[in-house]
């Protein structure tokens, strides 16, 4: 088993049970939204794969996450406009985004209204079908349109650990394929492994350019490295003196500038502050963008290890 975070002990039970102070009895850590440039849509947890270590447990049988509508969707972005909410990017995530039946429609309706879009996608069997339809949005709308694809591993054999048997081929097929067309790409993968950073951004450059993939893995807002999350295992709680111990600025954490709108099954949909909180009902923050502009409170294990210590965030930029 390789050196990762799963060698760490169990989160202590004290922590992150009150939004206000941490288990020492410190100030709690809190996000206000300084301004909202990404709006996600999670287009349902459906996926043709079942991942290790998957935070949002996406799979073939998982609908738990309803599939989003594009009249749902529109209802957002109209939101965006009435409200002047300065909205430049809207992210799709999942599941797997093209197992949504409505996904070109989600998408041409945002490009259509002028937002940039990024589709976070496996790259599999369900892009390779919507591949004619992706061309005629790229003829349209260019660079606009960004797809960002999960590379778990530079090397197949730990790709597909993660991914399952047979998942490392459809997906460099789907990536090549971006690459031939021109569209605008970028690649994820996970920190996972105990690898040196350099000497993984240099072995996923080697492969980029072994098939002609022209991503920048130097640039980390195209190869994104994505720290790994396990919400059982223990990680510190972020008090609002951290900020400074760390060096860092609230400003700079995901929830600041970015919410998600997530539809459970049975139900209508509703905003969380961020990717990463899609089921918690402790963090709804109501049905419409609206109600959504409060500050976060930093009280779940996924805030600290991913976005304060990790440094993780799921823009394009």
């Amino acid at each position: 088993m390789p050196d990762d975070i799963r060698s760490q002990p169990a989160l202590g039970r004290d922590k992150f049970q009150d939004f206000g102070v941490t288990a020492d009895g410190a100030k709690r850590a809190f996000v206000a939204l300084s301004q909202l440039n990404t709006v996600w849509f999670n287009t349902g947890t459906l996926c043709n794969l079942t991942c290790v270590s998957c935070y949002i447990e996406s799979s073939p049988v998982n609908d738990r996450l309803a599939y989003l509508t594009e009249a749902e969707v529109g209802t957002y972005l109209d939101e965006i406009d009435a409200q002047n909410l300065g909205v430049r990017e809207i992210g799709f995530t999942g599941g797997e985004p093209f197992m949504n039946p409505e996904i070109m429609a989600m998408l041409a309706l945002c490009l259509a209204r002028g937002f940039d879009v990024l589709v976070l996608t496996n790259a599999m069997k369900p892009m390779h079908h919507k591949m004619d339809a992706l061309l005629h949005l790229k003829a349209l709308h260019g660079a606009r349109l960004k797809l960002r694809v999960s590379v778990d591993h530079h090397t197949s054999q730990r790709h597909e650990e993660l991914r399952g048997p047979g998942s490392w081929a459809p997906m460099i097929e789907g990536l090549t394929w971006l690459a031939a067309n021109g569209f605008d790409i970028a690649a994820a993968g996970r920190s996972r492994w105990d690898e040196d950073a350099s000497h993984t951004r240099a072995a996923y450059a080697e492969l980029f350019r072994a098939h002609a993939v022209p991503i920048d893995t130097d640039d980390g807002s195209r190869l994104v490295l994505f720290p790994e999350m396990d919400a059982a295992l223990d990680v510190p709680e972020i008090a609002t003196a951290c900020w400074d111990i760390l060096g860092l600025s609230p400003d700079a954490m995901m929830c600041a500038t970015s919410r998600m709108v997530v539809k459970e099954k049975g139900g209508a949909p509703k905003v969380m502050p961020c990717t990463l909180l899609p089921y918690d009902s402790a963090f709804d923050m109501g049905p419409d963008l609206a109600s959504s502009r409060k500050a976060v409170s930093l009280n779940h294990p996924h805030c600290a290890r991913f976005c304060v210590l990790g440094g993780g965030s799921c823009s394009a930029s």
